[in-house]
């Protein structure tokens, strides 16, 4: 059994709630996981895991500046141990070659190259944003392929919770039964 450590950098939730649904099944899979948020860590990987994974949000064109700093500063162990990226954007709903260039920013913000890449679709807020945020998300959706929702009444989640769950999955099962060591 590993103990894996899902650290992410959200702004409005769903990198969080993303995280969990990862850390759950990766504890089906018979790991010991647990998903914090990068700003609560202190800036390092604490000793006790033998894995990592790391999710971060896109907002205005750039991943979480906590989760690019956290990979970045702990880019040596994050290459000794077994690690996984994923990144959470709406580009990642219809626009995958945009979804790609926010990965290979990360990729090259941060120095690591995970083991195992994921990029999933976030979600649109519209009631949770203020009038400004509103607005702008809504012009910003009105261009984008993937058919983005307009009503700014309501909420859109596109996180597809298979794709998070295949991904879990496959990360856990590359850990086996064994663990590895810093």
């Amino acid at each position: 059994m590993a103990r894996v450590l899902i650290a992410y950098g959200t702004t409005e939730g769903q990198t969080a709630k993303i995280a969990d649904v990862v850390a759950d099944v990766v504890r089906e899979n018979g790991h010991d996981a647990e998903a914090v948020d990068v700003t609560t860590l202190g800036g390092e990987i604490p000793d006790v895991y033998d894995a990592v994974v790391i999710g971060a949000s896109v907002h205005v064109g750039k991943h979480d500046k906590h989760a690019v700093e956290f990979a970045h500063s702990n880019r040596s162990v994050l290459e000794r141990l077994p690690s996984a990226f994923f990144s959470v954007s709406l580009a990642a709903h219809g626009d995958t070659e945009e979804a790609e260039k926010y990965v290979e920013q990360f990729e090259t913000e941060t120095e690591w190259h995970p083991d195992a890449v994921a990029m999933f679709s976030g979600a649109l807020l519209y009631t949770k944003y203020g009038f400004i945020k509103r607005r702008l998300m809504k012009k910003i959706s009105e261009g984008k392929p993937g058919g983005l929702g307009l009503d700014t009444s309501r909420d859109y989640v596109y996180t597809e919770w298979d794709g998070v769950k295949r991904f879990a999955e496959h990360f856990a099962k590359q850990l086996g039964a064994g663990t590895s060591s810093r």
